[in-house]
């Protein structure tokens, strides 16, 4: 399991989530994602699924089986990590940050 393990830390490190915050929204302690983390035990299916869903990605990426979802750039990971946080928002407060990315991009489209 060491390949989940490293798999983990390295997709919690993109989305900018430290162990706590991923065993946190993932409904595990600490010390049970720990485990998971340093290759010392595996989860069971649904917890993997719990825990896949945190970290948006597939138990195929995490498990080593696939490289989708990998593409490394800055873009991804940033672009992710705002999906990721827009799944805590108000739907009022997400609707606020629509609106202030649209005007954003159509700023930056008009700066070229």
């Amino acid at each position: 399991m060491q390949v989940l393990g490293k798999n983990l830390r390295s997709r919690a490190k993109e989305l900018g989530f430290s162990n706590a915050e991923v065993a946190r929204r993932a409904g595990l302690s600490e010390r049970r994602y720990g485990f998971y983390v340093t290759g010392d035990r595996e989860p069971d299916l649904s917890t993997l699924l719990r825990i896949c869903k945190v970290l948006a990605t597939t138990p195929n990426v995490l498990l080593g089986f696939s490289e989708d979802g990998k593409e490394g750039s800055i873009r991804a990971a940033l672009a992710e990590r705002l999906r990721t946080a827009s799944r805590a928002l108000a739907e009022h407060d997400l609707q606020t940050l629509v609106i202030q990315a649209e005007a954003l991009a159509s700023h930056r489209g008009r700066s070229k």
